[in-house]
């Protein structure tokens, strides 16, 4: 499909997913073979099954049907009888094509033009034209068409110079080509154009009770605040919670994922809390309630798996969790010194550590195995390896989520999550005197950008 057609269809796709009656269209589509049978299966297998998830999956997938996709539709549009659609669709093409008698180029004849004063000759072209000029006779010169003249006499066309790469303050021209490239690619990057974007949620925990054991995590402020900006700058919808319990951290998450995502392209979750090691399945770790009570990473993606959350099928949902993996505490090993970043800091880091808790209910409840369904497009990035201590520094926030937010600041116009994550770990992995390395688990079936 052609760049114009396809922001057009981008431009018009709130009306379309509105107002499209996709049940009539089946036949018209599969008639002027616009999708084959089994395509059509899909899209009204699209989320729920709703009118609107059939119709937004419609619009997204016609953007692969080739040239002639956007025309073919707008006449499938006029044969099952939503006419106000189809001139609508028509018109916004017909406002943004370019009108082909304004770019009609002028007849020209070609003029030869002789000695300076003389009389004009008639235009003529001759073997010896082809060859050397007559002596005493200056050689032609042709003005005109190229095509109007044999290739030897064609004149140098000037063209304006191409414009140079500017660059753009982050991946530079070349990244940023590629990024355009792939985001018009629905086959290899997610689509986020829906603004909002996405709902974010930040839960932050920073004071426990007594009763829990743990210190109180001075400097989370600073992080949840760095992240509430960076999220809204990325069009998402952000909420904060602060000081949950184990409880309602669970009712939270429920809520979120069961608002409606229909008409949005992503979510995200961001937790700020203490953090152990866990029993797990597919994902590792948990983290503490205020309360001193655990939930498992697992438990919250889990919560917005298909099932639960069909709103958020075939749509990225992230976790960002900044809570530490474990207990032990990394020295790491010798290497050539690099980069001098960070080999003292202000303020004290600290961990954000507890014992590891094995869930005594799986030991006994072998037979009540709960498992998640596949999981796609999942990403859960942790602030460090499993089993080791996360840092966080009381004045300045955590070592993850400060250079998060860096790399988001600067790169995030120009490169894909996974690329970023790998920048995040490559400049955590460069801080203090204990070593801290974050990492992920990428289910992701595509790339994704953030709209910046």
């Amino acid at each position: 499909m052609d760049e114009g057609d396809r922001q057009l269809l981008r431009r018009c796709r709130v009306r379309l997913v509105g107002e499209l009656q996709v049940a009539s269209l089946w036949d018209a589509l599969l008639s002027r073979e616009l999708f084959t049978p089994d395509m059509i299966e899909d899209i009204q297998r699209a989320g729920s099954g709703s009118r609107r998830d059939q119709a937004r999956q419609l619009v997204t997938d016609l953007e692969t049907r080739g040239k002639q996709a956007l025309p073919l539709f707008i006449s499938c549009l006029e044969d099952t009888g939503q006419d106000t659609l189809a001139s609508f669709l028509r018109r916004s093409r017909q406002a943004v094509s370019p009108d082909p008698e304004a770019i009609r180029p002028l007849d020209l004849v070609p003029v030869i033009l002789g000695p300076t004063g003389g009389k004009a000759e008639e235009p003529r072209v001759t073997k010896r034209d082809l060859g050397q000029p007559a002596p005493g006779k200056p050689s032609p010169v042709v003005l005109g068409p190229e095509g109007l003249m044999p290739a030897q006499l064609r004149p140098e066309v000037l063209r304006p110079e191409p414009p140079r790469p500017v660059d753009i303050g982050s991946g530079g021209f070349r990244d940023f080509c590629a990024q355009e490239r792939l985001q018009g690619n629905t086959d290899l990057a997610y689509v986020l154009d829906a603004d909002p974007c996405g709902h974010c949620l930040i839960v932050n925990n920073v004071n426990f009770s007594p009763a829990s054991g743990h210190r109180p995590r001075t400097g989370s402020h600073v992080d949840c605040e760095r992240l509430q900006h960076r999220f809204r700058q990325l069009h998402f919808a952000v909420e904060v919670k602060c000081d949950l319990p184990a409880k309602q951290m669970v009712q939270a998450l429920m809520e979120l994922a069961q608002r409606d995502h229909r008409a949005l392209d992503c979510c995200v979750v961001v937790i700020l809390s203490h953090g152990c090691q866990a029993s797990h399945r597919q994902f590792p770790g948990a983290v503490y309630g205020t309360d001193g009570q655990t939930v498992s990473v697992e438990k919250i993606v889990n919560i917005f798996n298909g099932t639960h959350c069909p709103g958020l099928r075939g749509k990225p949902k992230l976790f960002f969790i900044q809570a530490c993996g474990g207990e032990q505490k990394d020295h790491g090993f010798e290497v050539d010194l690099s980069s001098p970043k960070d080999r003292g800091c202000s303020g004290s880091p600290e961990p954000d550590a507890a014992p590891f808790r094995e869930d005594v209910r799986t030991l006994d409840q072998l037979d009540a195995v709960s498992s998640l369904p596949t999981p796609s497009d999942i990403l859960v990035s942790y602030s460090t390896f499993p089993g080791f201590v996360s840092w966080r520094n009381t004045e300045r926030g955590s070592w993850y989520i400060e250079t998060l937010d860096s790399v988001l600041e600067q790169w995030a116009r120009s490169e894909d999550l996974q690329s970023l994550l790998l920048r995040v770990a490559n400049a955590v992995s460069e801080r203090g005197i204990y070593k801290q390395i974050p990492g992920c688990f990428n289910f992701l079936r595509k790339k994704l950008f953030f709209k910046t």
